[in-house]
This record gives C-alpha cells, structure tokens and sequence, in this order.
C-alpha cells in the first residue's frame, strides 16, 4: 500500500509539474501569436510556419524514437548509474551523428528550392534550434519521473521566446529575428540539461563508435517509423497548402493549428506522466484509458463552443476560418486515442510493429488525401485531411485493442 501510495504521489506531482508548463503552452500563445501576426501578416508568418514545418522532418529524425525508447530503458534501469552512463552515451552519440547529416540534407534543401531560397536567411536561423532539441534529454527526465526538470527549463524557453518577440520584433522587417529566439532558448536550455545529467546524476559520456550506432538504429527503426512518418501528411499538408494557396494561407492555417497542438500537448502531458509508470503497472491501464478519452472529448467540446472568440483574438481573418478550427479540433480526441492505444498499450507491450503498420497506412493514406484535398478547398481541405489521417491512427488502434482483448 505505502508503494502504491508513492507511486500515485509521483505520478500527482509530475502531471502538476506538466501542467505548469502547459498552461504556459496556453497562455503565452495567446499574448504572443496576435502580436505577432499584427506585425508580421499572415504571410511572413507563413514563412515562418514553413521553415518550422521543414525543420518538423529533420527533428523527428534526429530523436529517432529515443522519446520513446530511451524513456522505457530509463525507467526499468533508473537506479543503475553505469546502465543510465550507457543509455546516454548511447543516445547522445547517436543523436549527434543524425545532427551533422541533417545539415548536409538541410543545407541543399533550402539553397535549391526556389521557394525557400528567396527567404533562405529565416530558414538557416531555424535550424540551429535541432542542435538545441537534440541536445534537450526530455527522454530521461520523463524515465526518471523528474517532470519538474522539463518544466522549468521549458518555462525557460517560452518566457525568454516571449520576452524576445515583444522587445524586438516591431515591424514586418523583423520577422527573421522569429526563429533566432526560438534557437537560441532551445540551445541554452539543451546546454544547461547537459550540465544537470553530469553533475547531479554523475552521468559520463562515451562515443560508442558508429558500428554500435548503426546497431541503435536498427533497434529503433520501427518505433522510428511509427514517429516519423506523420510527417508525410502533417508537414506536407502545409507545404502543399504554401504551394497552392500562397504563404497567406499557410499562416492562418499554421495559427488555428497551433491552437489545437496546444489542446493535443495536453493529451500529451497525460501519456508522458503515466508512459513510465504504465511499463512497471499495466493494470492501471483500464482507468488511464477512461482518463485519456474523457480528456481528448472534452477539450474537442471546449474548442468548438469558443471557437467564434478564439478566431476574433487571435485575428485568424477568412469567412472560413471558425470552421477550419471546429474541423481541426476533431483530430484532439483521435490523438488522444492514438496516445491510448498506441504509446500506452501496445508500445508498452513491445508491440512496436503493429503501431508502426498502423501509422505507415494512415500516413500514407493522409499524405494522397493531401493532394485532391487541398487542390479542392484549400485551408478547409488541410484540416479536413488532418483530421481524416489522425483519426485512421487512432481508430486504427482502437479496433486492434478491441481485436487483441478478445
């Protein structure tokens, strides 16, 4: 009883540290993202939002599924420092080779690609921030069930990000100042984690070779595929929308959508929380299945009955513009379905292929749907294909969980 009592206590104080952080997920997007589309428009915002889409592909790379591995493998050898040494120098030696041949993808990208070369300078600043994320161990402050350490330095982060935007960015001019705060916040807070893994937790770092980061690679691919290939239908939505429409478009897309990432960081928070202590009690999945799902329908409700508000604040301007929201909102209770069944049922369970043949048919099938889609109704078209794709994930799994429990 007294270990079930801690673990609950652990569990209480990480969600209470997670929620910290995304209610500043909330609030500073509210005060930042009028602002900034105020001063900047709609469309410098647009190029904004398509170099972080593209940088989307490269971060997913970089991690290669350690948000999921090595958080499992940090929670099951939490209290082996020479186990803890392995699984980072394991994945800070391989995070930084999948870095260096990111930049020599990165680089040709942009200087080719006539669209992003007009605009190369906003481009280059983003993708300093990928050495920041990769850099950032969100992977063992979650297996050591230290939320409080995420919190604060992504509190960090933001409230450095939102400082910045006010102080110096005042006209439309300024908007390549956007990304260069964004890099430097990640940066120092991927700097200063470093610090904290060797001096509190006596951490030492090793360069495993590349033999042994091939082998890692191996070992990760499927989750990897499971985690990268989204990015066939969600950043692609947003070039292709770029592509047709205009970086006009993009920008009011790329602002309703970040209003539900928000709603989805929260469905998030929960599976992160309950991720480490669901590998070591499995029977608490039944009442962490009712949570998950109450959640993502509730938030889904709370956007649609504000959304004529929310598009008034933060001047999302178009005729369509309340009903790209309501549609995009829908994708919150599928992700929370995805999170359920997929991160937090079958990952656990090592059944990392079966969630990875379900993501590779959705993404594939979101990233076709793309094409007519937005060719046909441009913004709405993006959402609803955003919705469609997340919804065969999370339905995907649902009707597998359904299928594995009989």
């Amino acid at each position: 009883m007294k270990r079930f009592s801690k673990e609950h206590k652990t569990l209480i104080k990480n969600f209470g540290a997670l929620s910290v952080l995304q209610g500043l997920n909330m609030v500073l997007p509210l005060i930042t993202l009028p602002y900034v589309l105020r001063v900047l428009g709609a469309e410098k915002y647009g190029v904004i939002v398509i170099a972080n889409s593209l940088l989307a592909y490269f971060q997913s790379f970089t991690d290669f599924s350690f948000n999921i591995t090595a958080t499992r493998d940090v929670a099951v050898h939490r209290h082996s420092n020479k186990m803890l040494s392995h699984i980072y120098s394991r994945v800070l030696s391989t995070k930084t080779m999948l870095v260096l041949i990111s930049f020599g993808l990165f680089l040709p990208v942009v200087l080719l690609v006539p669209q992003f070369a007009a605009n190369k300078t906003v481009f280059l600043l983003t993708f300093p921030a990928l050495a920041g994320y990769a850099l950032f161990p969100e992977w063992f402050f979650q297996g050591m069930e230290e939320m409080k350490y995420i919190t604060i330095l992504s509190a960090c982060i933001k409230i450095f990000f939102t400082i910045c935007i006010f102080f110096f960015i005042r006209k439309e001019a300024d908007f390549f100042l956007y990304p260069l705060f964004n890099a430097l916040g990640y940066i120092g807070a991927g700097l200063f984690a470093q610090y904290l893994l060797i001096t509190r937790y006596k951490l030492r770092f090793s360069f495993i070779g590349c033999s042994r980061i091939f082998d890692v690679l191996k070992t990760n691919f499927n989750i990897f595929i499971n985690q990268f290939l989204p990015n066939l239908y969600n950043n692609s939505t947003t070039f292709l929308l770029g592509l047709i429409a205009g970086n006009a478009a993009v920008g009011v897309y790329g602002a309703a959508k970040s209003l539900i990432e928000a709603a989805n960081t929260f469905i998030s928070i929960l599976s992160r929380v309950f991720f480490p202590f669901l590998n070591r009690n499995g029977g608490a999945f039944e009442k962490f299945k009712k949570l998950m799902l109450l959640t993502g329908f509730a938030l889904f409700a709370g956007i649609c009955a504000l959304s004529k508000p929310i598009t008034l604040l933060f001047h999302l301007k178009g005729s369509n513009a309340v009903w790209m929201l309501c549609i995009m909102a829908l994708s919150v209770p599928f992700m929370s379905m995805y999170y359920c069944y997929g991160t937090n049922y079958f990952i656990v369970k090592r059944e990392d292929r079966l969630v990875m043949k379900n993501t590779v048919y959705a993404s594939i099938a979101g990233f076709i749907m793309a094409f007519p889609l937005i060719m046909g109704f441009a913004g709405i078209g993006a959402a609803l294909n955003l919705v469609i794709a997340r919804g065969m994930m999370g339905i995907g799994l649902w009707w597998k969980y359904k299928t594995h429990k009989k």
